[in-house]
């Protein structure tokens, strides 16, 4: 099998990640995953769509993850990893399309309005 390459974005997160057959190391910038991203919830969502294929430790994963938070980040790589698992064998999507882990969420920052504090609130207005 040759490498997959799959890209996944959420906010200004975007990762990269190259999906090979392995024993299951999951490396995030050079680093061991459970260090990159330290939190349980942050774990599960990047073994996510493994568990839902039954693929778990059959990939060897490398991830380039750049821009926003820890958030956005985990959900850009859940991302990128149901794409390329997508690729791999047109069955998983069955599993993965449900759960809603192919969509791009499509959410971004408001951008801030001149005349304005942020995008939605106003500076204070005095009558007299």
């Amino acid at each position: 099998m040759e490498v997959i390459h799959t890209i996944g974005r959420r906010k200004t997160s975007v990762a990269r990640i190259f999906l090979s057959e392995g024993n299951g190391s999951m490396t995030v910038n050079k680093k061991e995953y459970k260090d990159y991203f330290p939190t349980p919830a942050l774990q599960y969502k990047v073994v996510q769509p493994f568990a839902l294929t039954g693929t778990e430790g059959n990939y060897d994963v490398k991830i380039t993850v750049v821009g926003g938070g820890s958030n956005g980040q985990v959900e850009a790589v859940r991302l990128a990893i149901s794409r390329a698992l997508c690729k791999i064998d047109e069955e998983n999507r069955l599993a993965l399309k449900p759960e809603g882990l192919l969509t791009r969420d499509p959410r971004m920052v408001e951008r801030k309005k001149f005349g304005q504090k942020k995008a939605r609130k106003k500076f204070q207005f005095s009558k007299r």
